[in-house]
């Protein structure tokens, strides 16, 4: 497959792309057995502001864009290829987003060792590098409350997450949004770097070299510029357009 060659595949682009998360996820050892979720928006053909989800029970490497399931923001299920339903947490977490956010149209949660030892830090992640120093004052957190039931929580994740693009869940793991598949994936990718290589540098016991709140911010309103200025000339999502090609030659069936 070369580069800027869409997948091609006769099923909505919604499904292939979201698909394509859940197996990079799996390969890059980011899933949580059949646990913590990816939806993206569906298609208006599947329903008026419903999301696609994964079905419960299924590991992150049995997804495929045709078994994703299509639920309305009330938890009705509109479409469930396999019949098993969802889990009702990741319902909670991720119906408080799409709900909230129209500008949002991807949300992912991981529970990953690195996510969830920064995320039991009273101080999160720190401005340590070039990975961590882009979420400069751009991060949100939320207090644990338990396993995400309750929909009385969902309030509270809105009000925490305001306007950002990605949040610490504390004690939790980590959860980012996009306006497309793919910036929400990359922003994943990255917190989960900066996270990485933080749990990494705490482990040496050296001293750490944290970076000044003026050069962390001038180094997140440089990264912010770069993603401004590719979405002002509509070039495409070279880096995501890469994850694609690399996932479907790995998992050739994960778009049908």
């Amino acid at each position: 497959m070369s580069p800027h060659k869409p997948i091609q595949s006769s099923l909505p682009i919604e499904r292939v792309e979201l698909a394509a998360t859940y197996r990079l996820l799996a390969e890059f050892g980011m899933d949580d057995s059949i646990f913590t979720h990816i939806s993206a928006k569906a298609p208006a053909s599947e329903g008026d502001h419903a999301f696609l989800i994964n079905p419960y029970g299924l590991r992150f490497d049995e997804v495929s864009a045709s078994n994703l399931v299509t639920v309305d923001l009330e938890g009705q299920v509109l479409h469930d290829p396999k019949g098993l339903g969802i889990n009702k947490a990741g319902f909670t977490i991720h119906s408080a987003v799409h709900a909230a956010r129209p500008d949002v149209a991807c949300v992912m949660h991981t529970h990953t060792v690195a996510g969830v030892a920064v995320a039991s830090l009273k101080d999160g992640l720190l401005p340590l590098n070039q990975w961590s120093a882009p979420f400069f004052n751009r991060l949100a957190y939320h207090d644990y409350e338990g396993i995400a039931l309750n929909h009385e929580e969902r309030a509270r994740i809105v009000d925490d997450l305001g306007d950002k693009h990605a949040m610490i869940l504390r004690n939790h793991g980590l959860l980012t949004c996009g306006r497309t598949v793919g910036e929400a994936f990359r922003t994943m990718m990255d917190l989960e770097r900066a996270c990485c290589a933080q749990v990494a540098i705490m482990g040496t016991g050296g001293q750490m070299n944290i970076l000044s709140d003026e050069l962390a911010e001038h180094t997140a309103r440089q990264e912010e510029g770069w993603i401004e200025g590719h979405q002002a000339s509509s070039k495409p999502d070279a880096e995501w357009e890469a994850y694609l090609r690399h996932c479907k030659a790995r998992h050739p069936d994960f778009d049908q």
